[in-house]
């Protein structure tokens, strides 16, 4: 069986918010986490693009510095874990790091605003690992239009469109979550190699902003491209969206924080991490007038079959090898039953089994397509910056 190779996780993103960047412990349960290592075996994982996410409201200068963080913090946690963890550049690596039975680490940023519009902060980010670019994150920059936001480059404009294409010249990943549909079209209209959307759904299935449309989907199907399906509730489920815009505005109504908002700040140089307060909890439901709306209101359950409604539904429409696995975990609380957390895999796989999928397929499903999808990148960069790799 193909391990697991899965397009976007935010663990790092934890670690800033929840422990100044310590790194100890992850191969112990940490049940606050959705992720560490014992569950990483347990759901079969070989390979997991970490994400360097960093809030797309910050100024892009200051956008730089905390994908640097966030970088490090990546790095850090490979080094504390030698036996299981180690970084890869290249596809090559991937293959090499799953044959020593490890887990293969790579690296996605989230958000075009973390190169603040130059491409030598693009260049410098490859030479550490990055493998792939998310265009946009919920904000439109100077050069791209966000799924999240009113468009304003007509998808992209030419510096978007030179974006793409350095990114291509040098190996990087575009990857198209996030991004309007409009800006989907623009960068395959631009794209020369293939691109990937690292955690998004089928909008046939629920008609989300986040999620692909099957034009797309069938034009990603002719660039070689991938799509990893999200776990994210909303994104699967329609009901669920609505219950989460519900109790949004009731959330609101009430004067309640958003529990999202906050940019924890990192660890000052003569700190002692240990001593950074964590992110404040803003949790809603500790709130007793938003624990009765609840009661009132029980949010909806999400199931692994609705995730693979939704892997089936790009298989019929982009092809069996142009699917993979991007589940978002310690990047939202809403996940469906059976999948909340890393070590679920299985029972999706499980579930497509009893559809018919067949192993060959599950293998392309789970890691083959998005490995494929990095050695073809790697043939087509013109400049490759990826850092040498260890001896063989």
């Amino acid at each position: 069986m193909m391990p697991i190779i899965d397009g976007h996780n935010d663990l790092p993103l934890q670690l800033r918010a929840r422990s100044g960047y310590r790194v100890e412990r992850l191969d112990e349960s940490r049940p606050e986490l959705q992720t560490d290592i014992p569950r990483l075996r347990a759901g079969g994982v070989g390979g997991q693009f970490w994400s360097v996410y960093v809030p797309s409201s910050l100024p892009e200068p200051e956008a730089v510095v905390a994908t640097m963080e966030q970088i490090d913090a990546v790095y850090r946690m490979v080094a504390a874990y030698p036996s299981d963890l180690a970084v890869a550049y290249t596809s090559g690596d991937v293959e090499r790091i799953l044959a020593e039975g490890r887990i293969a680490s790579l690296i996605g940023i989230e958000g075009g605003h973390s190169i603040a519009t130059s491409l030598g902060v693009l260049r410098a980010f490859a030479r550490l690992g990055v493998r792939y670019m998310t265009l946009t994150h919920n904000h439109n920059t100077s050069w791209a239009d966000s799924a999240a936001a009113e468009p304003a480059a007509g998808g992209l404009n030419d510096d978007g469109r030179a974006v793409v294409r350095e990114m291509q010249r040098i190996g990087v990943l575009a990857d198209l979550s996030h991004v309007a549909p409009v800006t989907m079209h623009a960068a395959l209209d631009t794209a020369f190699a293939p691109v990937i959307f690292s955690h998004s759904g089928s909008r046939a299935v629920n008609d989300h902003p986040r999620n692909v449309p099957d034009d797309v989907l069938t034009r990603l199907r002719d660039n070689g491209g991938v799509i990893q399906l999200t776990f994210v509730a909303p994104f699967v489920s329609a009901g669920f969206r609505a219950w989460q815009r519900a109790a949004d505005a009731e959330r609101q109504r009430l004067g309640l924080p958003d529990p999202a908002a906050g940019w924890p700040r990192a660890p000052r140089p003569a700190e002692d991490p240990a001593t950074v307060p964590p992110r404040p909890d803003t949790d809603p439901l500790a709130a007793p007038a938003f624990r009765a709306w609840v009661a009132a209101n029980p949010r909806p359950v999400v199931t692994v079959a609705q995730v693979a409604d939704h892997v089936e539904h790009a298989r019929d429409v982009a092809g069996v090898d142009h699917v993979g696995l991007g589940g978002d975990f310690d990047g939202t609380t809403d996940l469906p039953e059976g999948l909340s957390d890393v070590a679920g895999y299985p029972r999706l796989l499980a579930e497509l089994a009893t559809r018919g999928w067949s192993g060959a397929d599950l293998d392309k499903l789970a890691g083959r397509n998005i490995l494929r999808v990095l050695g073809e990148a790697e043939r087509l960069a013109q400049e490759p910056l990826w850092p040498a790799s260890p001896a063989r």
